[in-house]
């Protein structure tokens, strides 16, 4: 249990809350800490009590026996009973604006204006399009650092969730339906994003990277996008819509309201690649 400990601490050093590298996941950190210390009050006294009771009536302890000779104690009782009322009111006061706070649906602060990606998940890969851009990614997320990102998410088969540990947590993605995710970076970097919703024999291999830059790199970097000469055409739709894994791809060019028509076909589809077809007639 212990080796399995340090290795999970490991991890989310390197890749989790615990090294958050934006405003949203900072205050997650920052929340689960203070929350953590908080019910350190109820954790320690059990953790000494229980085997320094256990060990002071042991059976062969004669002297000490435990005969008691009372029915109600009110000092017992206030023990009881005042210390987790108090824990669980803190709490409420502490996590209730928190919520409010880190809600994935409000909006972050950041320099300049936010940067809109639609993010749609398929089996096993995640295809991200920028509509104000014009240009479409397969398993990468290119981002500025210091803008904000608001993120519309739907999934073209079966229900999905994104995460990004260091940067805003954890939304379901599904068919037919549209949630939202709004995160920004602090610097840049690379970090994981990756599908934690089981969704068939490999989505655990449906990580990404989520590539933060600057934003001369960021512009370099779109404009590179828009030179690559490959657009979101139906061939391509059909290929990303096959169960597979795919390395990182790049689209110069998706087809408008692509997104709407994905969440549309995928709403009244009955077969897991109906909506896929149906939507890229409509977008063509």
């Amino acid at each position: 249990m212990l080796a399995l400990a340090i290795l999970n601490g490991c991890a989310a050093l390197d890749h989790g809350i615990l090294n958050a590298q934006g405003p949203v996941a900072s205050h997650e950190r920052h929340l689960l800490l203070l929350v953590s210390g908080i019910l350190l009050f109820v954790w320690v006294p059990v953790v000494i009590l229980v085997p320094l009771i256990a060990w002071h009536y042991r059976r062969s302890n004669t002297n000490d026996a435990y005969r008691p000779k009372w029915a109600f104690s009110w000092t017992l009782e206030g023990f009881i009973w005042i210390p987790p009322i108090g824990i669980v009111v803190l709490l409420a006061i502490l996590l209730w604006p928190a919520t409010q706070r880190d809600d994935p649906y409000t909006r972050r602060a950041g320099q300049g204006e936010p940067v809109r990606v639609q993010a749609i998940a398929l089996n096993w890969k995640w295809v991200f399009i920028y509509p104000g851009e014009g240009v479409a990614t397969v398993n990468q997320l290119a981002v500025p650092a210091g803008r904000p990102i608001h993120v519309s998410l739907t999934s073209g088969t079966v229900m999905q969730s994104l995460l990004l540990p260091q940067l805003a947590g954890q939304v379901y993605a599904m068919a037919g339906m549209r949630t939202r995710m709004n995160f920004a970076v602090d610097r840049p970097g690379i970090f994981r994003g990756e599908n934690t919703q089981f969704s068939g024999e490999k989505f655990a291999q449906q990580k990404f990277p989520v590539i933060s830059m600057t934003g001369p790199a960021y512009a370099a970097w779109l404009a590179r996008a828009r030179g690559t000469g490959r657009p979101l055409d139906q061939r391509a739709w059909a290929a990303l819509s096959r169960q597979n894994t795919t390395g990182p791809q790049t689209f110069s060019a998706v087809p408008p309201k692509f997104f709407d028509h994905v969440i549309a076909a995928t709403g009244g589809a009955s077969h897991p690649h109906a909506g896929h077809r149906s939507a890229m007639r409509k977008a063509s």
